[in-house]
């Protein structure tokens, strides 16, 4: 979450430097979720899939809320073992795997549009919010340490 990875990055004396990481962060997690959500209204319509958008836009947000607790056990283990733990990786590449596959599964069930158009939209919105997230935190100058940098 926000706050662990907030005192990781920022300095954990500085209330003021986790304050402002935790504010980058926020910015970057609305940033990642709204912007490919606008690009997607906007071709939607030309993509023939304008019809379905309000529906896969509530269902990927109650599926978000989902997939949020779905990914809590991962984020509890990192808040007990360290971040270089193989137990917490291998839990959280599991998780992300099956949050990527309901995902998946809801993209096709609210587009309605058979497999490949389904597919194509979760293709493009997964990529549209990668390319967002790594954009905003080299924006906002948010440098998550690895176990090389420290």
């Amino acid at each position: 979450g926000w706050v662990g990875i907030a005192n990781e990055i920022g300095d954990p004396e500085a209330f003021a430097g986790r304050l402002g990481m935790l504010i980058r962060l926020a910015t970057v997690d609305i940033g990642s979720w709204v912007l490919p959500l606008v690009a997607l209204a906007l071709i939607a319509p030309r993509a023939g899939i304008g019809g379905r958008f309000v529906h896969y836009v509530v269902a990927s947000n109650w599926a978000s809320a989902i997939i949020a607790w779905l990914m809590l056990p991962s984020a509890l283990l990192r808040l007990f073992l360290p971040s270089t733990s193989e137990i917490s990786s291998l839990v959280s590449l599991f998780l992300f795997a099956l949050s990527a596959l309901l995902t998946w599964r809801m993209t096709n069930a609210s587009i309605g549009k058979g497999a490949a158009v389904g597919t194509a939209v979760f293709v493009g919105m997964f990529i549209a919010s990668l390319l967002v997230l790594f954009g905003l935190q080299a924006l906002l100058g948010i440098d998550i340490p690895d176990s090389t940098t420290g």
